[in-house]
């Protein structure tokens, strides 16, 4: 049998919220915990250990919330293992509106988690609002993620997690709008020193003093959040509907135009370095961007109808995949610079894709130059560079600038032109089998070898 974990809610505030199914949970549990004292009715937890001391020494919250799940499974086992007197999680609200810890306890298969209902803060606010949350389809969205996990909407809403000015900042930023658009800002529900009111849109991180019992009712959003985001998604479909030419498009079609946008966007890019200062050479980068970002909105569009993914996906994807890429700052690996991050990045990449060797993956339809700079460049990020005397021997002198670089190079293009020898075929040909080589050393283990010798 897995331990066991009570989890029940102190309700939104108020002196009568607490229900008699809570009262007898926290009287049946001699194992105590309370999230914070931060609540009107703390009190009403008893004896209880408090959480509070995590929250002031912790950087993040989301560290805060899987640290007191992992606490609590702790006292769990330990107390099964000692008398028994059974462990109690007393949280604000309700166990299942907004209570992240207690959707990691609820992941942990250590334990079993039993919930008792309560009161949340939503009852309180329908009632005070005098809406039924249903037919008036109130969506409720964290303010910690605001502006993406509001993206498209154009309300009502319903934004809780606002206790702090930050977090109100947050929320206007994410929408255009003047005084014209109103929010209610909820405060203290069900308590004496309850407080509704209407603020206009721009005063709401200016009037308001927000703290732990505050939320935001927003009856209409007359400016989607990620309005252009949104806008160039729903042009991309349009224009699969009603545009000929856009609408017998496929992937293979579409090819040479997403390889001209990157080089397009590459060139603007070089222009931007040249001189940083210019504001008309952003302005050409803005533009070249966007003609790229149509072309994954295509793609995605296309997948879309075949069922595949959408563009959320393919957002949501980059993001996982982001953070997973980057323990040393989502996790605890450390990197102390750029050289151990590129190399954590390969062995990571390596691993969730299930791939024999760090070489698999690199795209070899990649221009000659471009394959041959990624195969050697992947090579020295697992601590295996090419052998400087191999180096030496093909180069016999030493390479001073960029310009002598580009001469060499071409001369050599000269010298295979004359010899009838394609030198993007002959480079490709010589990328792909120092990949071989690289490839049979990774496997034997010995990569500290040199491998690209002979």
């Amino acid at each position: 049998m897995r331990p066991s974990i009570t989890v029940c809610g102190l309700g939104p505030g108020g002196a009568g919220d607490l229900t008699e199914a809570t009262a007898q949970a926290i009287e049946r549990n001699g194992v105590r915990f309370l999230r914070t004292t931060r609540h009107p009715t703390a009190e009403r937890a008893g004896e209880a250990r408090s959480f509070d001391e995590i929250y002031n020494r912790s950087d993040e919250l989301a560290d805060v919330y899987q640290t007191i799940a992992d606490e609590l499974v702790v006292a769990a086992i330990d107390d099964r293992d000692g008398d028994g007197d059974g462990v109690v999680y007393i949280v604000p609200g309700s166990p299942l509106v907004l209570e992240r810890s207690v959707a990691h306890l609820r992941a942990d298969d250590r334990v079993d988690v039993e919930l008792v209902p309560s009161l949340s803060f939503l009852d309180v606010a329908w009632a005070r609002l005098q809406i039924d949350p249903v037919e008036s389809r109130v969506r409720l969205i964290d303010g910690h993620t605001f502006s993406a996990d509001a993206a498209g909407e154009v309300g009502p809403l319903l934004v809780a997690h606002t206790h702090a000015q930050w977090v109100l900042s947050d929320v206007k930023l994410a929408i255009d709008a003047g005084p014209e658009m109103k929010a209610i800002v909820l405060q203290g529900l069900g308590t004496e020193d309850e407080r509704i009111v209407e603020v206009e849109w721009p005063d709401l991180d200016r009037v308001v003093e927000a703290d732990h019992l505050t939320s935001l009712y927003l009856p209409e959003v007359a400016a989607p959040i990620a309005r252009e985001l949104q806008r160039s998604i729903e042009l991309v479909d349009r224009l699969r509907r009603d545009c000929p030419w856009d609408a017998k498009q496929t992937h293979a079609t579409l090819r040479p135009y997403l390889i001209e946008e990157t080089y397009e966007v590459v060139e603007a890019i070089d222009a931007v370095s040249d001189a940083p200062e210019s504001l008309d050479a952003y302005t050409d980068l803005e533009e070249e961007l966007g003609d790229l970002w149509f072309q994954i909105l295509f793609h995605s569009q296309l997948a879309t109808e075949q069922g595949a993914f959408t563009v959320g996906d393919v957002a949501a994807t980059m993001h996982d995949k982001l953070v997973t890429r980057h323990p040393h700052v989502f996790g605890d690996v450390e990197a102390d610079d750029a050289d151990a991050v590129a190399s954590n990045w390969e062995l990571i990449k390596k691993d969730e894709k299930g791939r024999e060797s760090v070489m698999d993956g690199i795209p070899t339809a990649l221009p000659a130059l471009m394959l041959a700079k990624k195969i050697l460049t992947k090579a020295d990020r697992v601590g295996a560079a090419a052998d400087p005397g191999w180096v030496e021997t093909m180069l016999a002198n030493e390479l001073d600038d960029v310009a002598e670089l580009g001469d060499r190079l071409l001369a050599l293009v000269e010298q295979s032109r004359i010899a009838g020898i394609d030198p993007e075929t002959a480079l490709r040909e010589a990328a792909m089998r120092a990949k071989g080589r690289f490839e049979t050393a990774e496997a034997a283990g010995s990569l500290n070898e040199r491998w690209i010798v002979g």
